[in-house]
This record gives C-alpha cells, structure tokens and sequence, in this order.
C-alpha cells in the first residue's frame, strides 16, 4: 500500500511583531513538512492567529512539529485539527431538487396527479425522456474498488470520497448530476451486466478506478454495446490532458511532436491509452515498458514498440510515466532537454523540480497534468450534443482546447478556470457534431454563450 500525504491545521498565536511569522513558518520547514494555505483568523495589537496547513507524510510528524515550535516563546499553537476529515463529515454531496414543493398546487403539478402525464408522454415518446427528466445530464461513476489512487484494490465503499469528489466536480464545474455506484464485484461479466442494467437511468456512464487489464475488456464491451457514450477515465481522461500538456511542451521547447522519441514508463490503463492517442495524433508509434509482458503484449498489439527501461530514459525526447512506482526515475537517470510526465499520483516517479535540476527541459506531475481539466467539459459537451459515444475526434478536440487555454509559458491551465471546461466543452459538441454522432442539432448561440452551467435547453 502506498503512503498518503496527510494535512493537518495549526492554529498558531504569536506575538504581532516583525520577524515572527518568518521564525513559524521556517520552524515547520525544518521539519520537512509542506506548508499550505495561511489564514488570519485574529489580527490584535499584541498577537495574530493564524491557522496554517501543513502537509506531511505521518501523523508522526505532528509532535516533531510541535516540538519545533515550541523552542519559540513569541509562538504558542492553539490546536491542532484535521480539516480533510472534517469536510467530508456526512459526504461531499447530496441530490436536491430544482423545483420547490411548498403548496399543494406545487403537489399537484411535481407529483400526482400531474406527473402522470409526463410519464404517459414520455411512455408514447420515449425521447422526451431528454427534455423532462434530468437522464441527460446525469452521469453514472461507475468503480469496482481496484485501482483507487495510489491505494491499490481497497475495495469500492473505501473508494466512494473519490467517486464524490468527481461527483462533486462535474456540478461545480459544468452543472452535470454525477452519480457514484459502488458495485460489491470484479467480475467483468457481472460488471458490465450491472452497468448495462442501470443505463437507463443515466446520459452516460464514466467507469473509474478499475484495474487493468480488466478495465479494457469492461469498456471496449460496454462502449460496444450501450446506446449511451462510455468513458474510462483513467484510461481515455489522462489520455487527453497528457496530450495536451504534449502539445503545449513541444511548443514551449520547439520539440516537433511528429518527430519526437516519446517513451511510456507503466502500461497498465493510463500507459496504454496514453499511446494510443499519441499513436492517433501523431502517426508515430510510442516506446513502452511494463512489469508485465501481457501489458508489453498489448502495447504492441495496438501499435507501441516494446522497449526496456533503460532504452526509454536513454533515448526517449519526451518520458511519459504512469507505473505507480514512487522516485522510479533517478535524478542521473534525465538527460539534457529532455520531457518528463510523471503522472503516478500521490507520488510522481521523479518530482518535477528534482528532474529540472538534472536537466530537464520541462517536468510535470499528476498534480498539474490532471484529469479534473479533461472530463468534465468532456461529459458536457458530449451530453449537449446529446452523442452516442465519444469519438476520438472529440477527445483529440478536448486535448487541443486544454492546450489553447493554456497561458503563455505554462503546460497546462489551472484546473478550476472555468474558461477550460467552457472551451473543452465546445470544442468536444463541435466535434460530435462533426463526427455524426450528435443527436441533437446545435446551433449558433451555443457557441457563443459564455455560461456552461445551465442545461442546455
């Protein structure tokens, strides 16, 4: 199992003078500990409260901080809290209605007798289930349990904080009703039996945290034979923002993407779908490495070159890692100018700093090069044009609009910049349109309306 990073808020007083807050926050440093956000909860002549988060690898930690601190007479700390575990007190979300229900009358026309002739419409015309029921803008996130973060197989109950988060992303960002279902299987068979039974309660199903290999033959069968569009993501999500950020870091380090060496570290599901759609993109096939050799197997099979480790990192213009494995790449490993994504999540194969200093041109890690800028303008755009599936002209238009939001000098956006899913969301109705599999017609004022929030209507 891998160890988590835990964040833990020091509520601090000191004495309000010059120098002070310097002397706490270099203390914690000393430590080896992150320190994140710094609020003032008090501001007085004689002391400032501030709470401070911290990040660290152990709750051990928490005393040798404790400890540093108190070294200072000017510093005293007030508590000690764990905020992560109290905002996900009672879950992260929660299904409301978009209608009041205050008065009979409002009875009447939400519930009986008056519902029952929507359902009869709906019964005759099966369609108006788009315009009068909320199934085209509710997503099912679909995990087994098996591949939930860095965690591993931890079973799907002890993934749902991840499957709410997601939830809770989709309707922040672009107003789509994400609805976590945790199945008490692994079996494929059982699992696509399930899926294909509650489809019809959703306008598309993004399975999430599957392992591989089980994750491929579990899309490729539902994406196949569901009426409704199919996501992986962890396979066709990082797919695409690792795209982006690969269009962006060959612009910024004059890399042509059509003649560079890129090289896969981890085939497992993100690895393989990686480079395919860099195979898609660029028409050049990608090295790749694994533990296994039914991982290396399937690569080839889809058009990769097998490779070993060594080659990759000797040879490679640009290194793309996914295999899970904390500090893999060592720092006399990087060579000059090259392009390195280490993607694992919680920790990257190299930090992003440490392979700059050993001469990387560009590094990034799965903290920034993030899934949460792809699949939620994915989901909506894909759902506005109300498509059958996903095209691959529609995730290459995602990647494409990641990168054309990117400001100047960065890989990717900001995550939470709502111009992202904005842009992400157009390009990939556009592109829908465009690949025939749109089934509803979209015209000129949706292009041109700035809001994503609102269904479309």
């Amino acid at each position: 199992m891998v160890e988590q990073k835990i964040v833990r808020t020091f509520r601090c007083k000191n004495v309000n003078a010059p120098g002070v807050l310097g002397k706490l926050t270099t203390a914690i440093g000393k430590t080896g500990a992150l320190i994140g956000n710094i609020t003032t909860v008090h501001s007085g002549q004689q002391f400032m409260v501030r709470d401070i988060d911290v990040v660290m690898d152990s709750e051990g930690e928490i005393q040798r901080i404790v400890e540093e601190l108190s070294r200072y007479p000017e510093i005293s700390i007030v508590q000690v809290r764990d905020e992560v575990l109290e905002l996900h007190k009672a879950g992260k979300i929660k299904m409301v209605n978009t209608v009041p229900i205050e008065t009979v009358a409002d009875l009447n026309k939400v519930y009986t007798p008056g519902v029952a002739e929507v359902c009869a419409l709906i019964k005759d015309q099966p369609d108006w289930k788009n315009i009068f029921t909320f199934i085209p803008y509710s997503v099912a996130i679909v995990t087994d349990g098996t591949a939930i973060l860095g965690l591993g197989n931890i079973g799907a109950v002890a993934g749902m904080p991840v499957m709410e988060g997601k939830a809770a992303l989709l309707h922040q960002l672009t107003g789509i009703s994400g609805i976590p279902i945790l199945l008490d299987t692994t079996n494929p068979d059982e699992i696509v039996d399930t899926v294909k039974r509650i489809a019809p309660t959703f306008g598309a199903i993004q399975l999430e945290d599957i392992a591989s290999p089980n994750c491929f033959e579990i899309y490729e069968r539902l994406e196949r034979e569901l009426p409704i569009p199919v996501m992986h993501d962890d396979q066709q999500g990082t797919a695409v923002v690792a795209l982006a950020a690969l269009i962006n870091a060959g612009k910024i380090s004059g890399v042509s993407l059509s003649e560079a060496r890129i090289g896969l570290v981890g085939l497992g599901a993100a690895g393989l779908s990686i480079g395919k759609l860099i195979l898609q993109y660029t028409g050049r096939p990608t090295l790749g490495v694994a533990r296994s050799e039914e991982s290396r197997r399937r690569h080839a099979e889809h058009g990769g070159i097998p490779s070993s480790f060594e080659d990759i990192m000797g040879t490679a213009d640009v290194v793309i890692a996914t295999s899970g494995v904390r500090g893999l790449i060592e720092p006399k490993m990087v060579r000059q100018g090259q392009i390195i994504l280490a993607l694992s999540n919680p920790y990257p194969e190299i930090a992003p700093e440490l392979a700059r200093a050993s001469g990387a041109a560009l590094a990034a890690d799965g903290r920034s090069v993030n899934n949460l800028l792809g699949f939620p303008g994915i989901w909506r755009g894909t759902l506005d044009a109300l498509a059958s599936r996903i095209t691959y002209q529609m995730y290459t238009a995602a990647a494409e609009a990641i990168a054309a939001a990117t400001m100047e000098g960065e890989l990717v956006p900001h995550p939470l910049d709502p111009k992202v899913h904005r842009e992400v969301t157009h390009a990939v109705a556009r592109a829908a349109l465009a690949s025939g599999v749109a089934r509803r017609h979209l015209d000129a004022d949706y292009f041109e309306s700035q809001g994503i929030r609102e269904p479309w209507t």
